[in-house]
């Protein structure tokens, strides 16, 4: 019994060891799985920061306006047990039994006469009960109908209400009205699938003069790229240790973000503009967040773009390199997206504000603001040349043009950025030509300038942005020469040709 006793002993502790090993190797599993997937998930995620512009070409980015209108189908009409009728009393049920043999003789038929009589009053006070319980599941049917009706009524009124609505949209759309343009290319941004953590905040701006849409995007953070390469764990130590990514791989990842998005977005609006409402684009990628050495709330812009729809659309995006397209493109990208380092935009985004529509009380100001296609052109040339004068440049007048407009040299004081600066304006009603931009460079390279501005009362086509594009030219059509006059010489301006008719 003794060694019987000492073998169990035995037995248990082996059991036990067993049973040790057994759980500290699916513990050892279960962390060395946790990593695993720690490392899955790091891995997809840099998978899905390459395919940003990928993700998105195999999708239709156009908006069906008739895909947006409600279509009603209702369903039938269920009025449950009501519609089932009461089942009518049955005779059978109260008909007394006829006396029969022997019952007949002693009295039974006066008896069976009393009874019958009793059952034909009780019958009859069932048929009448009968009646008034079927009336009033036919009036409660009724009503149920009635009600069935009204709601389908009020679903078609608030489907035909809604549908009036999408129709009015297609028609401002279609007409070119800014507003709906904005909207119409706001649905288009908010469609696109990103992953959760990215902003997809978005200002849109358009300009029917020119045809030309501004988009100000909010790009994502530094922190969208795993800081993490890789996860482990250290089965001696029981301890699960991580790899930081190197500075450099973090960087490149972080540009390669910043340039697909912009070529995404661009493309979607493109894409999804099936009426050619917009011949150029405007693209400002912007980073909200703070500054790590002051703590203030700071909004650069890594990356500026203008482009036209001919030279995107022939872009093959399955096959490019976003750094080399946008380079080809003659976007200007951060040299150091990951410090926070800003470029110039193209075009301000608050310089497209549509005209201080928002801002100004237009009906209150109408006679209050000059209407700069009503000024002479001496009024005119004074207004450049002291418009730029107060952006900061020593401005010298040299002729008035016959067109209305003004020519005249500046000098930028400032070193290394500064130098001579050609300035063309034109007092113009319609789209301003190619032909005066190519004047302007051909200015610029007679005169030695460092830079030539032409600005115009009215707006630019995209020959005239494509022409620009790469050259040390800048082109400020109506909107952005009423912004700059509010901004820098407190004028409150417009332009309003139909005073002219």
């Amino acid at each position: 019994m003794h060694r019987a006793a000492e073998q169990a002993a035995k037995a248990a502790q082996r059991a036990a060891a067993a049973d040790e090993r057994e759980r500290k190797r699916l513990y050892a599993e279960a962390r060395a799985a946790a990593v695993a997937a720690d490392n899955a998930d790091v891995q997809a995620r840099l998978e899905e920061l390459e395919q940003l512009l990928q993700a998105t070409l195999d999708v239709d980015d156009h908006i069906d306006f008739a895909r947006l209108k409600k279509r009603i189908q209702h369903p039938p009409f269920d009025p449950g047990q009501l519609a089932q009728p009461i089942p009518a009393p049955d005779w059978q049920r109260f008909e007394p039994p006829a006396p029969a043999g022997l019952g007949k003789l002693f009295g039974g038929q006066g008896k069976y006469q009393q009874q019958l009589a009793a059952a034909q009053a009780q019958f009859q006070t069932a048929q009448a009960q009968h009646a008034a319980a079927d009336a009033d599941r036919q009036r409660r049917l009724a009503a149920a109908y009635q009600s069935y009706q009204q709601h389908c009524q009020r679903v078609e009124a608030q489907a035909a209400t809604h549908n009036a609505e999408v129709d009015r949209f297609a028609a401002a759309f279609a007409a070119g009205e800014p507003q709906a343009v904005v909207d119409y290319f706001s649905m288009v941004l908010a469609n696109s699938v990103y992953p959760d953590d990215f902003p997809q905040q978005y200002r849109l701006a358009y300009v029917p003069e020119s045809r030309q849409l501004v988009a100000e995007y909010e790009l994502p953070t530094l922190d969208v790229v795993p800081a993490v390469r890789e996860h482990r764990y250290v089965k001696t130590r029981d301890e699960i240790t991580s790899t930081a990514r190197p500075a450099k791989d973090i960087r490149e990842r972080y540009t390669s973000v910043v340039t697909q998005v912009t070529l995404r977005t661009v493309h979607e609006l493109f894409e999804s503009d099936r009426t050619a409402l917009v011949d150029t684009i405007v693209f400002n990628g912007v980073v909200d967040t703070s500054d790590p050495r002051t703590g203030q709330a700071v909004r650069p812009c890594l990356v500026t773009l203008r482009t036209t729809r001919e030279q995107f659309t022939a872009l093959n995006l399955a096959k490019v390199d976003p750094a080399a397209c946008l380079q080809h493109l003659s976007a200007s990208v951060s040299k150091r997206p990951e410090e926070l380092a800003a470029v110039r935009p193209v075009l301000e985004f608050d310089m497209v504000d549509k005209r201080f529509i928002d801002e100004v009380d237009v009906l209150a100001d109408l006679d209050e603001r000059p209407n700069l296609l009503r000024l002479t052109p001496s009024d005119f040339e004074s207004l450049i040349q002291n418009l730029f004068t107060k952006m900061g440049l020593d401005t010298k007048q040299t002729r008035a043009s016959r067109d209305g407009g003004v020519d005249c040299v500046a000098f930028d004081q400032r070193p290394i950025f500064g130098g001579k600066v050609v300035i063309q304006a034109k007092r113009y009603r319609h789209t301003v030509d190619v032909s005066a931009v190519r004047d302007l460079y051909g200015t610029l390279q007679n005169e030695g300038a460092s830079k030539g501005i032409l600005v115009t009362t009215s707006g630019y086509g995209p020959t005239s942005y494509e022409f620009a594009s790469g050259k040390p030219l800048e082109l400020i059509d109506g909107a952005n020469l009423l912004y700059l006059l509010a901004e820098h010489a407190q004028l409150k301006a417009r332009i309003d040709p139909t005073e002219l008719d």
